[in-house]
């Protein structure tokens, strides 16, 4: 099999939420592959970070400072990317992630959860992929060779606990996915339009509900761990590969699916 198959040489990648752990794993996949990246974040120090990074390591990348829920700022960047590179080829939405207020308490009634809590987490989540969505998709040629990969979560099709909200929002954006796949394609656009569904990988947002302070796992953790097959935590380098497939040739039959990396947990029945 050609490994041009899987080659993203000379593409322009656009990765939002690009410093976050999956964020600046995937951004830096992808620029191993063969892109030019463009990593779109709302910190300026973390966004310097990620691009100074990619840079040292010999890849051509520049980071937009832009807030996903802003169309101006979005709209901003993505003119600079365009003056820069010329095109956008691949849009990872990566931009997301639960928010405080939107965690029920252990002991709290889910009727107690307020509505502004859900609007702040449905925004994030999928508003905030959605702007990027018309601002960069909307700039994408009309190729084959473009890609869109969204970032849903295990929490979209399987009831997790305490996390209503962002769980709606991550099903919306499965939802979107499949709807935007099929407008596309119908179109004869050759854009797809495809999403990961991650198992539950370590960031600094679920950091407190999963591990305590000592390294062992909390009660929650470490049931997500007895409820995966692979009997560990996932890494967010081990989305690259999945990520990296859908945006390239070797994928271009693919389109309007959301693919599992979640270590066995949405087959496992837990008996």
């Amino acid at each position: 099999m050609s490994s041009s198959l899987f080659s993203l040489h000379e593409r322009v990648a656009v990765v939002t939420g690009g410093t976050g752990a999956i964020g600046a794993a995937l951004a830096q996949g992808l620029a191993q592959a063969g892109a030019r990246v463009a990593v779109v974040a709302r910190g300026e120090a973390a966004l310097e970070r990620t691009v100074q990074k990619l840079t040292d390591d010999g890849y051509d990348a520049i980071g937009v400072r832009a807030d996903v829920l802003d169309a101006g700022l979005l709209e901003r960047g993505r003119d600079n990317i365009l003056e820069r590179f010329g095109a956008i080829d691949i849009l990872v939405n990566c931009a997301g992630g639960n928010v405080e207020g939107a965690t029920l308490k252990e002991d709290a009634s889910p009727f107690s959860l307020s509505i502004d809590a859900y609007r702040q987490v449905l925004d994030l989540n999928l508003i905030g992929t959605l702007l990027p969505l018309q601002v960069f998709g909307g700039a994408m040629r009309n190729s084959a060779g473009c890609s869109i990969v969204n970032v849903s979560s295990m929490a979209a099709t399987r009831a997790l606990t305490r996390v209503g909200g962002y769980a709606a929002a991550k099903a919306a954006i499965e939802s979107i996915t499949r709807s935007l796949a099929v407008e596309l394609a119908r179109r004869g656009t050759g854009i797809r339009v495809n999403a990961v569904a991650p198992g539950f990988v370590i960031g600094e947002q679920n950091r407190a509900l999963l591990v305590d302070e000592d390294g062992s796992f909390t009660k929650r953790g470490a049931a997500i761990v007895a409820g995966t097959p692979l009997a560990r935590f996932g890494e967010p380098e081990e989305l690259v590969s999945t990520v990296v497939w859908l945006a390239s040739d070797g994928a271009r039959f693919v389109t309007g699916i959301v693919v599992p990396v979640d270590g066995g947990f949405s087959a496992f029945s837990g008996v």
